[in-house]
């Protein structure tokens, strides 16, 4: 083999001398200049040594990754749809519940190592989100601002219930969206824009520095936005091309903007998403891959913390597409 090769070619001092150089660098932590001075040799001769080393098999470096982390599938993804980050979940689990507490914790991690002190955060919400709140132990002091409205149903699902979450870890101030998130028409969601509390927290969409976001789908409906409408308004929806939603705005499977929601909606809109500079995603399931390729495809995130289910899911379907 070519490392056994180059072994038996340096000779016994030049091994004992390269593995020390070796171990003063890569262990002790030596920089290279103080090992030139230590052995009286140029720091270029150390650089050339420590390859010698590595080439020899002296020197094996190995890349462990946690095996719940697929760092190869998170680079596939990040590289094909141009966001800023993936994390993709190699979760062991099969049931729904497990894989989305496993994405939640993941999510919780990754939220407290991009946040910094002084942040305002935008907070959405789903089942997942509300599971992410609830693994995070420590935030920095920041800011907190609810997304959307407040979704039917229990304070399980309550967006207000999990800004206030957060903020009380965070200890920053909270400002939450005490009206619904979808009314009956537009001049009823215009009056309530209106009322002081909820116009405190929507002005202050454009000093969001993050934003972290769930993802509806239409198409198999998984969708807190589709449960706030009548059955027949969400097939109306659904036959208008209406196959994602994030923040309440739908979207297309191209990811096309849909219209049709926009005046009865309590939510940022998809303009003022857009101007965050960073917006996470976190999206599981691989009935909601369709869903999570069109918001990908629409550039309204930077970065998405999924499993490996859907991310196979989002891939193969991207592959398959035709292109422009």
């Amino acid at each position: 083999m070519p490392t056994e090769t180059r072994s038996r070619e340096l000779r016994p001092g030049e091994l004992i001398r390269a593995a020390t150089i070796a171990r003063r660098y890569y262990i002790d932590g030596v920089a290279k200049v103080d090992i030139a001075n230590e052995f009286g040799i140029s720091r270029f001769k150390v650089a050339r040594v420590l390859d010698e080393a590595r080439t020899a098999g002296l020197v094996r470096i190995d890349i462990a990754v946690p095996a719940e982390i697929d760092p190869e599938l998170s680079d596939t993804l990040r590289r094909e749809f141009g966001v800023t980050e993936a994390v993709v979940v190699a979760s062991a689990e099969e049931s729904p519940a497990a894989i989305r507490g496993d994405v939640a914790r993941i999510a919780a991690d990754y939220l407290t190592e991009v946040v910094a002190e002084g942040d305002v955060i935008g907070l959405a919400c789903s089942r997942t989100l509300q599971d992410m709140a609830r693994a995070l132990t420590t935030l920095p002091r920041l800011t907190v601002v609810q997304l959307t409205g407040v979704h039917p149903g229990g304070v399980e699902e309550n967006s207000v219930e999990l800004v206030r979450r957060v903020a009380s870890l965070a200890r920053g101030p909270a400002f939450p969206v005490y009206a619904p998130l979808v009314v009956a028409d537009a001049a009823t969601a215009h009056g309530l824009r209106g009322q002081p509390q909820v116009a405190d927290a929507m002005q202050r969409y454009s000093d969001l520095t993050k934003a972290v976001v769930a993802i509806g789908s239409w198409d198999p409906p998984d969708s807190l936005v589709r449960d706030s409408l009548t059955s027949r308004e969400g097939a109306e929806l659904r036959e208008r091309g209406a196959r994602a939603e994030v923040c309440a705005r739908l979207l297309g499977e191209d990811g096309r903007m849909i219209s049709g929601l926009d005046e009865r909606v309590i939510a940022i809109t998809a303009a003022e998403l857009r101007q965050v500079p960073e917006v996470i995603a976190v999206a599981c399931g691989t009935h909601k891959s369709a869903a999570v390729r069109a918001v990908l495809e629409a550039g309204l995130i930077t970065a998405l913390v999924t499993d490996s289910g859907t991310a196979r899911a989002v891939l193969a379907e991207h592959a398959s597409r035709p292109g422009p």
